[in-house]
């Protein structure tokens, strides 16, 4: 799971959340703040610090983010392309404006989100005693990958089963691109907001 994440606390940054398929789960930060922060948000068995670049096709913007995706992060190295919006990115589109950051929204949403999407949760407890919640903004189809883990060739793009077990909530088991908000509630009164491209 790669998430690129312009606006957060620690600024601008991409990190990736790998799951072998003997069920290790890995870290991949690009610096010992972020790393901590995900990893006490979240269940890793190994945490790496490594450069993580995401490159962009030139004309992406998070309206429009079709074309070809390249990552690249330690022993990872992805591309991907993102084509048309979904049905339910287009539906997504039409929440009002604003709502991303309300907990009551995530918990309202929760049940459609679960019927729609097995496996996803909008709202629940991560690491270290944090509460979390998502709202998700967009979501467009990727219609073709390649990977490769320390030069090794991952084989080709499918269905993400069995579901990554890295919080409370998994990904959809349709590989796509979605804009969401989430929202990390670490004390009584204070949270941290970060909006992802994917």
């Amino acid at each position: 799971m790669l998430g690129t994440w312009p606006r957060s606390p620690f600024g601008a940054f991409a990190d990736v959340m790998v799951e072998r398929a003997d069920g290790h789960r890995v870290l991949l930060a690009p610096d010992p703040e972020v790393a901590s922060f995900v990893a006490g948000t979240y269940r890793f068995d190994e945490v790496r610090q490594v450069p993580v670049t995401v490159r962009r096709p030139p004309h992406a913007t998070p309206g429009d983010p079709s074309g070809r995706w390249r990552v690249s992060a330690g022993p990872l190295r992805a591309e991907f392309t993102v084509g048309g919006r979904t049905a339910l990115g287009r539906l997504l589109r039409r929440q009002p404006p604003g709502i991303s950051l309300s907990r009551a929204w995530a918990l309202a949403v929760g049940p459609v989100a679960r019927l729609v999407l097995p496996g996803v949760r909008t709202l629940g407890t991560a690491g270290g005693g944090r509460r979390e919640w998502y709202a998700a903004r967009d979501e467009h189809r990727i219609t073709a990958a390649r990977a490769w883990w320390d030069g090794a060739d991952l084989g080709n793009l499918r269905p993400v089963s069995p579901p990554p077990a890295f919080g409370f909530s998994s990904t959809p088991a349709r590989p796509s691109l979605v804009r969401v908000v989430s929202t990390v509630e670490i004390g009584a009164d204070r949270g941290a907001g970060r909006e992802p491209a994917s």
